[in-house]
């Protein structure tokens, strides 16, 4: 699913989405939203989710915002998910984390090879390809 699910609102604002984007969890929320609950606890350290408590490492805007990043103010809090990605998403995660993420990773790369129209970040094409090939290497030696 790359969009909320219709009558969902943030749960950190509780209003309609604004720059929905969906963190490893599999939780939405609104761009600024989560980028503020980041800023305001410790930006050295990447937030935990709202709602579930896991650790966010990754953020992925919905395709519809993608198309309105022209407008300042979303080019802004994508400036900010980018930002949070590069920090969080790729720096080496423990393999119960990579394991935890596997299912989020797997459904967003099967959505990616059903439309060509898409195209998957490639920190995510990283993450999916070390949170596979990392446990078989593991389990071999």
């Amino acid at each position: 699913m790359d969009v909320p699910l219709e009558n969902d609102i943030c749960s950190i604002c509780h209003a309609n989405f604004h720059i929905p984007c969906q963190a490893n969890c599999s939780h939405w929320f609104c761009g600024n939203c989560i980028l503020q609950v980041w800023n305001h606890r410790s930006a050295l350290h990447p937030c935990k989710c709202p709602l579930c408590r896991r650790e966010i490492t990754l953020l992925v805007p919905s395709e519809a915002s993608s198309r309105q990043r022209q407008d300042p103010e979303v080019g802004e809090v994508f400036q900010g998910i980018e930002r949070y990605n590069r920090i969080f998403g790729e720096r080496a995660n423990g393999l119960m984390q990579r394991m935890q993420d596997l299912p989020f990773l797997l459904k967003r790369l099967l959505q990616d090879l059903i439309n060509p129209q898409r195209s998957l970040p490639l920190v995510m094409r990283a993450r999916v390809y070390l949170a596979v090939k990392l446990p078989l290497l593991s389990m071999q030696l």
